[in-house]
């Protein structure tokens, strides 16, 4: 049974695919369903931005060690994920 928990679980260990099969079966039948629109676009924007992860951040993300480091990685993260 493809359900919106199901999704949930594939995509919280990482099996973004299969999350998204199960968001656009979700969708087939039901296409007003705004939980599955907005995950799909979720999963299809990351995969879109994962693209951006760079070697600069790679560095920085190994060497860094204050706070300021850490705040701009998590700003970077944060953007790759919204």
């Amino acid at each position: 049974m493809k359900t919106l928990t199901l999704a949930s679980i594939y995509e919280i260990q990482g099996h973004r695919y299969e999350a998204a099969e199960i968001y656009k079966a979700i969708l087939e039948d039901d296409p007003e369903n705004i939980e599955a629109r907005v995950a799909l676009k979720r999963l299809m924007s990351n995969r879109k931005n994962y693209g951006k992860a760079n070697a600069d951040m790679l560095h920085l993300f190994i060497q860094m060690d204050s706070d300021v480091e850490f705040n701009e990685f998590e700003r970077w993260l944060l953007q790759l994920w919204s």
